[in-house]
């Protein structure tokens, strides 16, 4: 008779945690394999044109780098606020505030051009920041679950922009619920000549080693993982849990707010009721897919970014539907769920004779 049990690890090795995320992605395409070949198309194609198209031309190459953008800002949103076991669900709300704020300060024609961009950066992060300090005041000082504190937040935000957009900013003449455009001076500047690769992507790329650096070299970043680790050891060692919980919520809710900034002042440049299709949401799959480590927040986005660039390209060519893109980010959450248990459990098969 065979049983397999769980047994702890005494040691995670590290081959293990650099193979693990891996597993997890061809563990999902394994998966959703089958649904591909209920549409009745080939698997290998189907995947050949969902992955090779994102990157086939340098059009579509700059425009995966665009929509992968938005994905690092919020999967590092998130890998801060876990890192602290501060559970932000609300980085999809913090990303509006920090649209709106960019918005907002874009627009206004007594700025001088020069102080445009850097007011509008500056803008939008502390208005993600300051959206999701509520949910940590309440939990620091009321016990309110964080959970579900960012996440009705999202909700209320959401419909608070769309009644700016059905009302004050509502443009008079064509009726569309947009914001006024901001000025051509607060765009951003494109980095690549006939292309659509601004600033926002060079600036989510030092955000995620700058997260790095933060949460390695900092005595801020190891605060936050004492805290995650163990809260009331933490306070016996001397850290504010409060205090680290407090600016944990800003730093994770400015990087969502920057994400809200690069979507006007480098793609859309005003405000609209689709701005964001849940870039919020699927930062907290980049940053689980990542392991929670900054620097593994680019690739899980780019691999994201792929996913939604070629989704289209693969429904034209055989016939499997775009929704395939988000079937496969939800997949991908639950198949990493399940391979972060192999970092702390080992499958031990044990055999039993017969008496």
């Amino acid at each position: 008779m065979i049983r397999l049990t769980l047994e702890n690890r005494s040691h995670t090795p590290i081959w293990l945690n650099l193979c693990l995320p891996l597993m997890a992605v061809a563990a999902t395409l394994v998966l959703c394999s089958g649904l591909i070949l209920l549409a009745g198309a080939n698997v290998i194609t189907a995947y050949e044109k969902l992955f090779l198209s994102a990157l086939s031309t340098r059009f579509n190459l700059v425009e995966t780098l665009v929509k992968a953008t938005p994905m690092i800002f919020t999967g590092l949103a998130v890998t801060v606020a876990f890192r602290a076991r501060f559970w932000n669900i609300g980085a999809e709300g913090q990303l509006l505030a920090g649209a709106m704020a960019a918005a907002f300060v874009g627009a206004r024609e007594a700025l001088p051009a020069w102080s445009l961009c850097p007011t509008m950066i500056l803008a939008g992060a502390v208005a993600g920041a300051l959206w999701a300090m509520i949910p940590a005041v309440l939990k620091s000082r009321f016990k309110v679950d964080d959970v579900v504190a960012s996440l009705l937040l999202n909700f209320i935000i959401f419909y608070g922009m769309m009644a700016l957009l059905d009302g004050p900013w509502k443009d008079p003449l064509s009726g569309y619920p947009d914001s006024p455009d901001i000025r051509m001076d607060a765009e951003f500047p494109i980095l690549l000549h006939a292309t659509r690769l601004h600033l926002g992507v060079l600036l989510a790329g030092i955000a995620s080693f700058g997260t790095w650096l933060l949460m390695r070299r900092t005595t801020l970043g190891f605060g936050i993982q004492a805290v995650g680790e163990n809260s009331v050891a933490a306070r016996y060692a001397g850290f504010s849990v409060t205090g680290i919980l407090l600016t944990t919520a800003a730093v994770s809710g400015a990087l969502a707010g920057l994400a809200g900034v690069g979507e006007v002042a480098g793609l859309h440049f005003q405000v609209m009721a689709g701005i964001s299709p849940g870039y919020g949401y699927t930062g907290i799959v980049i940053a689980m897919l990542a392991r929670l480590n900054p620097l593994g927040v680019i690739p899980a986005a780019v691999f994201f970014a792929i996913i939604i660039t070629g989704a289209e390209a693969m429904s034209r060519a055989t016939g499997v539907p775009v929704f395939l893109a988000d079937v496969i980010q939800g997949t991908a959450l639950i198949a990493m769920l399940v391979a972060l248990l192999f970092t702390r459990y080992r499958i031990r098969i044990r055999r039993f004779s017969h008496a």
